[in-house]
């Protein structure tokens, strides 16, 4: 992690409390370094910054799992504690315990819009896949009863023909072909997205 004194957002010195003196040596509390951070002193910062960041990065990893990530939500925390040492209460608690307090929330928040964006990515693909067998599906309905169906229909593998009727003519969804056919189902997937490919391609020779 690279965040120094020197690359720190600006800081609001009007916002600040009154300064009064403090300890920031290396023989200096936690407390003390967050107090003077407050105070928009950056080598407290910068002593604080060394002696929490590896239980930052500790807390944000139990969380994600995943190191990128923690170091990534642990740089987001340390310049959260930059802009609101101010908000400390030593009276409340340590500043260990405020600090990794801010690292499990943000943590939280990331797995939270992490999951939040796969579950965005998996509602489109199903609804572009719908798009795409309902395309085929309605073409296949007009022609039902004409000779191009039987015979684009005969293109198909064995597997890819169960699972194409399973779906487009015993109206079942993916999931319910793949227990139908005792497959995983990706594997459904798999043959009901190439098989109307290669039905399509079939109807379109055959027109």
């Amino acid at each position: 992690m690279a965040t120094t004194a020197t690359t720190l957002p600006a800081t609001k010195t009007a916002t600040r409390p009154a300064l009064r003196p403090v300890d920031v040596s290396d023989a200096a509390t936690n407390e003390d370094l967050l107090v003077a951070t407050a105070q928009g002193d950056q080598e407290a910062f910068s002593r604080l910054y060394d002696r929490v960041s590896p239980q930052v990065i500790g807390v944000a990893l139990r969380t994600l799992r995943d190191r990128a990530l923690a170091e990534e939500v642990a740089q987001e925390v340390l310049v959260e504690v930059w802009r609101k040492a101010d908000r400390f209460d030593p009276t409340r608690g340590s500043a260990a315990g405020w600090v990794t307090t801010l690292a499990h929330r943000r943590a939280v928040d990331r797995v939270r819009s992490e999951q939040a964006s796969r579950d965005r990515d998996d509602r489109v693909s199903r609804r572009d896949e719908a798009r795409a067998f309902d395309h085929v599906a309605d073409e296949v309905e007009v022609r039902l009863d004409h000779w191009q169906v039987r015979r684009a229909m005969a293109t198909l593998t064995e597997r890819q023909r169960e699972a194409i009727e399973l779906a487009y003519f015993g109206g079942h969804t993916y999931r319910d072909v793949a227990k139908v056919l005792g497959i995983p189902e990706g594997t459904a997937k798999s043959r009901l997205r190439d098989g109307l490919h290669r039905l399509r391609t079939a109807l379109e020779e055959l027109v």
